[in-house]
């Protein structure tokens, strides 16, 4: 009677292979390991992204957002080999099954292709930083102030204080102005006088009250030339530089001091003027 059962057993006829000590113990065996594996994997995989994290905080130039999103990548590729080691482990065959992900892989990028892009751009922009939050720029035809930067969209506040959110592939794919990369710029004006008024005293007034602001700068030595003969008025190029982020203020402002300085000093600002001659 043994031996017949015996037979049954190594001919796969009954369910009693399952039950035998060396399977369990092979199936034990089995998952201890592909925990074991996964518990390694998924620690390895924290501390090298902490590491990558860690990176940005150390060196205050390095941006966040880029060693966020090269941590959580290198995360998840360990935690990815993990999971093939366990699948080894039960004898899964893992060349078919990285050949189906990388079907996939490929499926879902042609799908999202213009997402894609966006998450491509926004790395080329936190890793190069063309802009960063704060900026005063100019994308794509739109001019606000740079909220934030993620892997898909760049956040835009304009000057009425609207957002406006410009997808990365157009703001890295696009000419980028930025008013605030550098900490001075040059304040421009022309202002006309009339023909039959002392240039030089014209020339002295402008001068003297642009200078006179504390927000003028010295040097570069500021430009007043006269720089045009037009149809009713000798127009003065003036030229004077500032601190970036007073120069819309300080353009503003001379605009009317000059004006109420020229009237002072008895400067005629020419208008334009229509004679009417009824027959």
């Amino acid at each position: 009677m043994e031996d017949l059962l015996n037979t049954e057993i190594l001919n796969g006829q009954t369910l009693g292979d399952f039950l035998t000590l060396d399977f369990l113990a092979g199936i034990l065996g089995s998952v201890l390991s592909a925990i074991l594996i996964l518990i390694v994997g998924y620690m390895i995989a924290g501390w090298v992204r902490r590491r990558i994290v860690g990176l940005s905080d150390r060196y205050e130039h390095l941006d966040n957002t880029l060693f966020n999103f090269l941590g959580n990548i290198a995360k998840y590729i360990i935690v990815g080999f993990a999971v093939l080691f366990v699948l080894n482990t039960f004898g899964v065959q893992t060349t078919s099954v990285v050949a189906i992900i990388g079907a996939a892989g490929l499926a879902i990028g042609l799908a999202l292709q213009g997402t894609l892009s966006n998450v491509a751009a926004g790395v080329m922009l936190i890793f190069f930083r063309p802009i960063k939050q704060g900026d005063f720029v100019e994308v794509n035809g739109q001019m606000g102030t740079v909220k934030d930067i993620s892997l898909n969209f760049t956040e835009l506040a304009s000057l009425s204080n609207v957002q406006i959110i410009i997808p990365n592939s157009e703001v890295w794919g696009n000419t980028i102005t930025n008013y605030s990369i550098y900490n001075t710029r040059r304040a421009e004006w022309t202002f006309g006088v009339g023909y039959g008024v002392d240039l030089y005293q014209a020339e002295r007034i402008i001068r003297d009250t642009i200078t006179s602001d504390e927000r003028a700068h010295v040097e570069p030595e500021p430009f007043v030339q006269v720089n045009n003969l037009g149809g009713s008025s000798v127009d003065f190029l003036v030229r004077v530089w500032c601190d970036s982020d007073v120069f819309f203020q300080f353009q503003a402002d001379m605009k009317r001091k000059v004006k109420e300085a020229l009237d002072d000093g008895g400067i005629n600002i020419p208008f334009p003027t229509r004679t009417i001659i009824q027959e």
